[in-house]
């Protein structure tokens, strides 16, 4: 039996609950692939308290959907709250960063391709 690691995929074509995928881990960020191509990925995040993400930016939009908990993301300097159920679409070359006041997991969407439509 395989055991479940970071770089591999979730195995296709069975039924798992998207919220157990990842655990907590204590004063950790923690991240599993759901899936992984060259045109984009799929990933799971867990946050324990107190962790934060530094600011970075994309060069693709990122869709990211609460699964649990409350995330305070900033956005080019403002502060939004993130509760279960909520998603927001991050804008590719926009400044972000995550902040866990409390324990949170995410799905975070990168689709890589269609940019070229845009020149």
């Amino acid at each position: 039996m395989k055991k479940p690691n970071d770089n591999l995929e979730l195995e296709k074509a069975k039924i798992h609950i998207v919220v157990e995928i990842i655990e907590y881990m204590k004063n950790a960020v923690v991240s599993r692939t759901i899936i992984k191509k060259t045109t984009g990925n799929v990933t799971v995040s867990s946050f324990d308290a107190g962790e934060e993400l530094d600011e970075k930016t994309s060069p693709f939009d990122m869709y990211i959907q609460i699964i649990d908990g409350v995330a305070e993301l900033t956005l080019e300097g403002k502060k939004l709250m993130l509760k279960l159920g909520n998603g927001i679409v991050i804008p590719a070359h926009s400044k972000h960063h995550f902040n866990a006041n409390e324990q949170f997991k995410m799905i975070s969407t990168v689709i890589k391709s269609g940019y070229e439509d845009q020149i």
